[in-house]
């Protein structure tokens, strides 16, 4: 049986992170939250309730501003800022995604120096445009193959053209009956 990891950026958020992990401890399934630092220093009981239900935790940043857009010593501050909230609320996290995946040619180095995995996606949700569950399950179907990366959003970040995450928590419903039927996990990133 393969596995298939659906991931979700710019949380957490108190309403929808928790109907996200609602949502996956109906279907046994694991995922990775990718958070911002601000946001989860102020809902360490939803990081703790992840880390406890078997979720991975990773860094997305503490702004969302793309790499390419700062210089190194920015970005350096930028992630050692957001990894000392995490330390506090007991998170020391070995995956990052960087905003919008963007990243700039020392992002590399910042990953290494801070032991971080950098981590993409193989398929992209476009949640933030408020599309609806059926219209990203259709245009995604396709991509839910075993080892694959689905992007999704627990929280509304920058650019979002919608006011919540109720789609994004049908589609996963989607996702994961069609994972049942295709004999594949929904699974966390290690």
């Amino acid at each position: 049986m393969g596995a298939l990891a659906m991931t979700f950026d710019d949380g957490p958020d108190e309403r929808w992170t928790a109907v996200l992990l609602e949502a996956l401890a109906r279907h046994a399934a694991t995922a990775t939250f990718f958070v911002l630092g601000p946001r989860a220093e102020a809902q360490p009981q939803l990081i703790r309730r992840m880390l406890d239900h078997g979720h991975s935790v990773g860094l997305h940043c503490e702004a969302h501003v793309r790499h390419s857009h700062r210089d190194r010593a920015w970005v350096e501050a930028d992630t050692e800022r957001a990894l000392t909230r995490l330390r506090r609320i007991g998170v020391v996290p070995s995956l990052w995604r960087t905003p919008w995946g963007d990243t700039a040619p020392w992002t590399a180095a910042v990953a290494q120096r801070h032991g971080l995995r950098v981590v993409r996606w193989t398929v992209d949700t476009h949640d933030w445009r408020g599309d609806s569950a059926p219209a990203m399950f259709a245009a995604t179907r396709d991509g839910l193959v075993p080892g694959a990366v689905v992007l999704a959003h627990d929280g509304i970040g920058p650019g979002a053209r919608r006011r919540d995450a109720a789609e994004t928590v049908r589609y996963l419903d989607l996702v994961a009956r069609h994972a049942a039927r295709r004999g594949l996990r929904l699974e966390a990133l290690r």
